[in-house]
């Protein structure tokens, strides 16, 4: 069974910074790409950034520049680097893993950008 945590989250000033993670456990070896996907309130959940098997990384037009997606492979953890955050990106953040046609989910960690 594949298990997602994430960290990271907290309440940041605009323009600060916060690094989330999410580690990820069972059998993965088989992924097709994990991202990271955010709900605001009374929206419906958006894509932020994915990564591929191979590497290749896709973000939302509205964080290019600003966020960046890796993983490291060792210990199996996905990050996402956001930097100049603003208000708009305060949401719930979500991990996701794909495998064929099996999605899984972590329990979102909250981002809030406020002054």
């Amino acid at each position: 069974q594949v298990q997602l945590v994430e960290s990271g989250g907290g309440t940041v000033q605009p323009g600060g910074s916060l690094r989330l993670s999410c580690v990820a456990s069972g059998n993965i070896f088989r992924l097709n790409f994990m991202g990271w996907y955010r709900q605001a309130p009374g929206q419906q959940r958006e894509r932020v950034a994915l990564i591929f098997s191979g590497g290749i990384t896709n973000y939302v037009d509205s964080v290019k520049g600003r966020f960046a997606i890796s993983r490291d492979t060792t210990n199996n953890t996905l990050y996402l680097q956001m930097n100049s955050l603003k208000p708009e990106d305060t949401a719930i953040y979500y991990c996701r893993l794909q495998i064929n046609s099996e999605a899984y989910w972590g329990q979102g960690t909250q981002v809030t950008v406020s002054s």
